[in-house]
């Protein structure tokens, strides 16, 4: 048994799972998600700012505390979009790596992909092609494949949730032309790097991150803490579509009321609602099932791996 952490230094979050893993079965110890928008500015700048620097900074001094406590024997970072494309992204880790002692790799999105694909199938039956999708806030993951096996099809799109708000979100609330703007530019993003065979040849979808999972909290009416409610939650098209259109109603406010909604993810839950939309519709499915089990699982599957050989 190791007992592992995983540190995911995202666009829009700041994650952490701790947990022991056996035999590619994983009990958590802790799990936590603080939105810290890393990325905020990096798509008009191409740099990290200072401020989302010092908010993540802030929370990984919190979960360099938890990790001790807990006793894990190994730790596991991960860099993606926003640290990938910043030109001060290896300042930003010699930080980490000089403060906390954490040595945080910055992943392609091939990889990014395939580790989430890792967690979100493990454990689940096979049964034909599965689509992961991944919303991240500078990138989205579209990864395809036979769950217990490796994906058939992966790719690192720029549809991310905070991307698409700064590109195209210009007021409060969302005007109906930046919303339409939005999903015209998405679907020509899927149609370019997600070919039509793929698209259409998966028989089921699993949506993982915090767009999925604040959706299916909304629409149980959650408390945004109440995970252990979301995990295989079945999140029909019908309903995103008509959580997307009383989101873009209403102005930030308003969205940071909205139950289940973790009111830090309310300025970039529009966008990333008509990703999620535009990507069940692209594939042809009536619903995708929403999963915690994602790349911080995958990441520590790996690293248990490699530990035993």
């Amino acid at each position: 048994m190791s007992r592992i952490a995983v540190v995911d230094l995202g666009t829009n979050t700041t994650r952490l799972l701790v947990a022991e893993v056996e035999r590619g079965r994983i009990r958590e110890l802790d799990r936590r998600s603080k939105v810290t928008r890393l990325g905020e500015g990096v798509d008009s700048t191409g740099r990290l700012g200072d401020a989302a620097v010092e908010r993540v900074l802030a929370t990984v001094a919190e979960y360099r505390s938890a990790i001790d406590e807990l006793g894990a024997e190994e730790v596991v970072a991960v860099a993606t979009s926003a640290v990938r494309d910043a030109a001060n992204g290896d300042e930003f880790r010699a930080r980490l790596r000089n403060e906390f002692g954490i040595d945080a790799r910055t992943i392609s999105g091939d990889e990014e992909a395939r580790l989430t694909f890792l967690g979100a199938t493990s454990g689940r039956p096979a049964g034909g092609a599965v689509l992961v999708l991944d919303i991240g806030g500078g990138s989205t993951e579209f990864v395809a494949g036979e769950p217990g096996g490796e994906p058939s099809f992966h790719v690192s799109t720029r549809a991310g949730s905070v991307r698409q708000t700064e590109r195209h979100i210009s007021a409060d609330p969302p005007p109906p032309d930046d919303v339409a703007d939005l999903a015209e530019e998405v679907r020509a993003i899927i149609a370019a790097d997600v070919p039509e065979d793929v698209r259409r040849g998966v028989g089921r979808g699993i949506a993982v991150a915090g767009t999925a999972t604040s959706l299916a909290a909304i629409d149980q009416r959650l408390d945004h803490r109440e995970q252990h409610s979301v995990d295989g939650y079945r999140l029909e098209l019908a309903a995103c579509e008509r959580m997307l259109a009383l989101l873009a109603e209403l102005p930030l406010e308003r969205r940071r009321q909205v139950p289940g909604l973790d009111p830090d993810r309310a300025p970039t839950i529009v966008a990333g609602a008509v990703i999620l939309v535009e990507a069940i519709r692209a594939c042809g499915l009536e619903a995708m099932e929403t999963s915690e089990a994602d790349l911080l699982h995958g990441a520590a599957l790996t690293k248990a791996a490699i530990s035993d050989d």
